[in-house]
């Protein structure tokens, strides 16, 4: 595999699509392999998107070769882009794939470029099955996965899916790599600074574009549960992220549980130049998931080595080691409250910590590349022999 296309969200687009996309290509770049990005012009139409602004606010990636050229909505933009990929004739084309709404659009692209009997298809699926469900999901992605040669899923809940369109196409688990783009770990108190946040105080951290599956509710109730039994003196729940979803019902939450006084709400998306600062900020993250798949905000946690709770959804307890690295609990408000409890006994945070340090290593870029190269010399086989 000496060239490929990387098709799927780049800057100036914002968010941990980009940013995955951007370090694969990165990673590959390293390997000296001919590496380009073909990147959306039109993603989301206005009207279509959930929060304030689909673009990224942070200085463009040096070093990338990033084309915006595809039109989500406009099938005569998807056969351009086809034919225009089929002519560059690249090893692999790899697509990552998060919701059915781009099904039809990469679906009609990978079908064109497959036409020159040379490019290899693979996706990288973040979810087969949405989270937040449409009638018409399955035909859609139905629509998609007929259209790709392999497959690379990062946790055993998308092959499950997965499973239920294809079982006779190859495919391969890589687990969700580091977010190594977001910078090195700060000293707590310059973190603390950068947030305007007391030194003194401990903080607990809610972080990530806000949609209801990702149970905020739940960690509301947790912290009420916490402030009962006494258990938060000197301590803070920060909530950092943009609302997808209705923000009203949540702060009418946090005022019916009384725990105003004890929320930081950081609003708004947060850009890539100040996550360091509140994951070095955070003795922990929470992640009380009602569903899931995978999650990039464990990665970022494990980046800098901020110990995890995370509920038993999906595949967030194949990623945080519980006991080690963090507590993987039901989505349940008493078991999350008690876990963050546990959490400051007998020094567990700090334990936790420093095993982040060893178990990040099984994160790498270079890894998930080596599966994705697996991948496409297992497809090329198995079209040798037909």
């Amino acid at each position: 595999m000496k060239s490929v296309v990387i098709l799927g969200t780049a800057y100036p687009y914002r968010g941990g699509l980009a940013s995955f996309v951007e370090m694969l290509a990165r990673t590959f770049g390293k390997q000296s392999r001919q590496t380009d990005i073909i990147t959306f012009r039109l993603q989301y139409p206005e009207w279509l998107f959930p929060g304030k602004t689909q673009f990224s606010e942070s200085p463009a990636p040096d070093g990338l070769h990033i084309t915006r050229m595809v039109n989500s909505v406009n099938p005569f933009n998807w056969w351009r882009v086809g034919r225009h990929i089929r002519k560059m004739r690249p090893d692999a084309v790899i697509l990552k794939y998060w919701t059915p709404f781009m099904a039809p659009c990469l679906g009609t692209i990978c079908r064109m470029v497959s036409k020159n009997r040379h490019t290899v298809i693979l996706t990288q699926l973040d979810n087969v099955i949405p989270h937040e469900k449409h009638f018409y999901d399955r035909i859609l992605t139905r629509y998609f996965v007929g259209s790709v040669h392999g497959f690379v899923y990062m946790s055993q809940q998308v092959k499950d899916d997965l499973d239920t369109f294809t079982t006779t196409k190859p495919s391969v688990f890589a687990p969700h790599p580091v977010f190594s783009n977001f910078g090195e770990k700060v000293p707590r108190n310059e973190a603390c600074r950068r947030l305007k946040l007391p030194e003194d105080g401990r903080y607990i951290l809610f972080f990530g574009l806000i949609r209801d599956y990702k149970g905020l509710d739940l960690m509301l109730d947790a912290w009420a549960n916490l402030r009962q039994n006494k258990q938060t003196e000197g301590k803070k729940l920060i909530i950092a992220g943009e609302f997808y979803t209705n923000k009203t019902k949540y702060l009418q939450q946090i005022e019916c549980l009384g725990i105003g006084e004890d929320v930081l709400l950081h609003d708004r998306f947060i850009r890539d130049e100040e996550v360091k600062y509140y994951f070095s900020a955070a003795d922990m993250v929470v992640q009380p998931y009602k569903s899931a798949t995978q999650s990039g905000v464990t990665q970022i946690a494990y980046q800098f080595e901020t110990p995890m709770i995370v509920t038993n959804v999906g595949g967030l307890a194949e990623i945080v080691c519980d006991g080690k690295t963090g507590y993987a609990v039901e989505p349940d408000a008493r078991l999350i409250a008690r876990a963050i409890g546990k959490m400051y006994e007998n020094g567990n945070l700090q334990r936790m910590a420093e095993n982040m340090i060893t178990e990040k290593r099984r994160f790498s870029w270079d890894y998930f590349a080596e599966q994705v190269e697996k991948l496409y010399e297992t497809v090329i086989r198995l079209h040798s022999r037909k």
